[in-house]
């Protein structure tokens, strides 16, 4: 039996394993950061002034796209490509599925004598056409109306993608419809970031900045994921399916010595960082952190913060990247939220800020924050914009994978609330209270080793269980899935921080036209927005079981699961908001609504139908062939005469009897008629075929710690999670 085990020869194959051979690197890292990037200094020096001009305008201060530049743009974007050794072109697009698509076309076009050249005009730089029909739309298209819609968003720069079969010419694009509504990611991102800019820039007006720039969202988001090697991949279809482990039993040693977290990073392991580093340099992804995670086989990379737009087109990169490095390290790189069930899971900590080139950041409180009125107004703002649209916060990172890390499995709480820090706390309770005078200082540490400098103490503490926490410049939302875009909350953040400010602006500005001082109409707008709103600022603890309690006397939304989360897309209040700024019409709204119901249904659906294979063509098997032997083992002991143990055999009959009990189970919810309302459907899904998996799983993990190891057949947690 043992011969033919899949899992034994995968841990032979590992421990065989040869790593490549290092990449010679003569070049300096700062010497290829953004090499394969066609950025604005590759523009200036390409481009005709007077294009160049135009495109920059478009770029740095939103100005419209004059289309008669586009064909100087091509040309020049063709010439560097091919010198890059580009043969296609591809326009980039992010359409609902969460993933990157793309559609290849060469730069060669024939001519009559035989020949070829190399042709790529503005039309084509501007606008493609890939089929709209089989991507997820949620009913905008019906599958025989076909045509779609890209567009060169000039604000994320075209780059050229490596690969030993050929290096391509890649265009971020937007993805629409015939009819002008969005089937993608970034389309909604553009429009939010205009939305919000445009209030924005209201109340800077206010506070004396005449003709203020366009202020833009920032984004750093922090990446989590797990490494494991390619053999143990290859041997779990679960894995290679749903990317989730369905079977798996708890490993004697977890995470619970937090040997792990921070721990020297493995040869392995670093080897592929540098590598992906290196590439992600070549593309302009400023990668700047990296390190182990809480559980074992679990990393992350932190980049340097980015306007929204182009964090959320790199982070989609980063992904494909660590996968296909991955690859060449004879590893793979696992972004589901919670891969392994007992041990920590991934995240993708959005950190989020606003500014411009002449106001910086204006998240940024100063050492005296009472005193920094501008800072409190757009601080106000975000508390209200997470007090009141809540719900959609949480629905912007609700998903079936995500669903098994938040709410009451694991940290960030489905709740949302904010932790704003003593500091800051204190600043808010005495605009409260009439009137802020002080902020809490800094303060030092004194080491007591003479040898060592006091190190400066912040005026407050972090909190690892907000969900929305301010740290220090910025706020960090910890909710989002490892698996998901950044877009989607991003698109949130925008919207809700545009009408946010937007009633800021309004209120200051009647204030100040009804002869009121400004600084008092100030205190009055911040002392309104702490006394409707302040019931979502939470500095305790959001994993202690109180919290829930509390919250729900405070009112605030407690969406544990992506069912409940998704009606928040549809609501009047949601639907009323993203129509008035423009980033969704109601049609777009229920289009979002109804694919987040089909992507949980398929999800689910997939789930279940790989537990149902696996528990039947692989655990059950392995099971019952070591009942065998221990029943012939009994029988052979009873005809010699000796008195046979029976403990083990009635040990493993138990779990082998509730596995077919739950396979039978499972097997009838997955063929149960589900209703016609998605909705309906999913509830269904959550209700029934995911306990009826979870007890398949009981049973499968029971007979993992009885089953004799030689027979057993999935690669286990304690080898996947440590041997690399």
């Amino acid at each position: 039996m043992s011969g033919n085990n899949v899992r034994l020869q995968a841990i032979k194959d590992v421990e065989a394993y040869v790593p490549p051979a290092p990449i010679l690197m003569e070049e300096q890292p700062g010497e290829i950061f953004g090499e394969n990037v066609f950025s604005i200094q590759v523009m200036q020096r390409r481009l005709p002034k007077s294009v160049f001009k135009s495109v920059l305008a478009t770029i740095e201060h939103s100005e419209p796209l004059d289309p008669l530049v586009a064909d100087a743009v091509a040309s020049a974007m063709k010439d560097w490509a091919l010198e890059k050794g580009a043969t296609h072109y591809a326009h980039v697009f992010y359409p609902l599925t969460g993933l990157t698509a793309e559609k290849h076309d060469s730069f060669l076009d024939p001519v009559g004598d035989g020949s070829a050249f190399a042709s790529f005009s503005g039309k084509t730089l501007v606008q493609g056409e890939p089929d709209a029909s089989s991507f997820p739309n949620g009913g905008l298209r019906q599958t025989f109306e076909a045509r779609g819609y890209t567009g060169w968003d000039v604000m994320s720069p075209a780059y050229v993608l490596e690969n030993p079969n050929g290096n391509t010419l890649c265009i971020p694009t937007i993805f629409i419809s015939m009819t002008g509504e969005a089937l993608d990611h970034k389309t909604p991102v553009l429009r939010s970031q205009q939305a919000m800019s445009t209030q924005a820039k209201r109340v800077l007006s206010l506070f004396g900045h005449e003709n203020p720039e366009n202020v833009v969202a920032y984004c750093g988001a922090e990446q989590e994921y797990f490494l494991i090697d390619s053999h143990f991949f290859l041997a779990r279809p679960d894995l290679l399916n749903a990317g989730r482990t369905l079977f798996g039993a708890k490993p004697p040693k977890g995470q619970e010595f937090d040997d792990h977290y921070f721990g020297a990073i493995p040869s392995r392991v670093l080897g592929f960082m540098m590598d992906t580093e290196r590439e992600l340099f070549k593309l302009g992804s400023p990668a700047k952190t990296r390190h182990n995670e809480v559980a074992p086989g679990q990393f992350e990379i932190a980049p340097m913060f980015e306007r929204a737009n182009e964090a959320a087109d790199h982070q989609q990169l980063l992904m494909t990247t660590f996968k296909s490095v991955a690859k060449k390290h004879g590893m793979e790189c696992l972004f589901h939220e919670k891969p392994f069930d007992g041990v920590n899971g991934s995240g993708k900590h959005v950190n989020f800020s606003l500014g411009n080139g002449t106001q910086g950041n204006l998240l940024l409180p100063g050492d005296t924050p009472h005193d920094n009125a501008q800072f409190l107004v757009f601080c106000g703002a975000v508390i209200r914009a997470v007090h009141k649209y809540g719900g959609l916060l949480r629905v912007s990172v609700a998903s079936a994978s995500n669903d098994h890390r938040l709410g009451a499995n694991e940290a960030p709480p489905a709740i949302i609330s904010i932790f704003l820090g003593d500091q800051l706390a204190d600043v808010f309770d005495q605009i409260a209270k009439g009137g802020a005078t002080r902020s809490k200082e800094k303060g030092t540490l004194t080491i007591g080793v003479d040898t060592l400098p006091d190190l400066t103490k912040d005026p407050g503490d972090r909190n690892r269980t907000s969900p929305f926490a301010f740290t220090g410049n910025r706020f960090e939302f910890r909710a989002p899935g490892s698996l998901q875009t950044v877009a989607g909350p991003m698109v949130m953040l925008n919207t809700i921080m545009a009408e946010a400010l937007d009633f800021c602006a309004t209120n200051l500005e009647a204030a100040v036209a009804a002869g009121t001082d400004f600084n008092e109409a100030v205190q009055s707008l911040l002392s309104e927005i702490v006394a409707e709103h302040g019931a979502v600022i939470f500095n305790g603890n959001g994993y202690s079981d109180e919290w829930p309690i509390e919250a729900e006397q405070r009112g605030l939304k407690n969406l544990r699961t992506t069912i409940d989360a998704l009606p928040e897309l549809i609501s009047p209040e949601a639907i009323e908001l993203f129509s008035k700024y423009a980033v969704f019409n109601d049609r777009e709204m229920h289009s979002r609504y109804e694919v987040g119901c089909e992507q949980y249904i398929l999800t689910v659906t997939v789930e279940a139908n790989l537990t149902l294979e696996i528990g039947t063509t692989t655990v059950l098997p392995a099971a019952i062939r070591y009942q065998t032997e221990l029943a012939a083992n009994v029988a052979a002991l009873k005809a010699a005469g000796v008195e046979a143990d029976l403990s083990t055999l009635t040990a493993v009959s138990g779990p082998i009897a509730d596995l077919r009990a739950g396979l039978a189970a499972l097997a009838g919810a997955v063929a149960h008629e589900h209703d016609e309302d998605p909705l309906l459907a999913a509830k269904s899904l959550r209700d029934n075929v995911l306990p009826a998996m979870a007890a398949v799983r009981t049973a499968a993990d029971a007979l993992e710690g009885i089953v004799a190891d030689d027979l057993w057949p999935l690669p286990t947690y304690q080898e996947m999670l440590y041997i690399l």
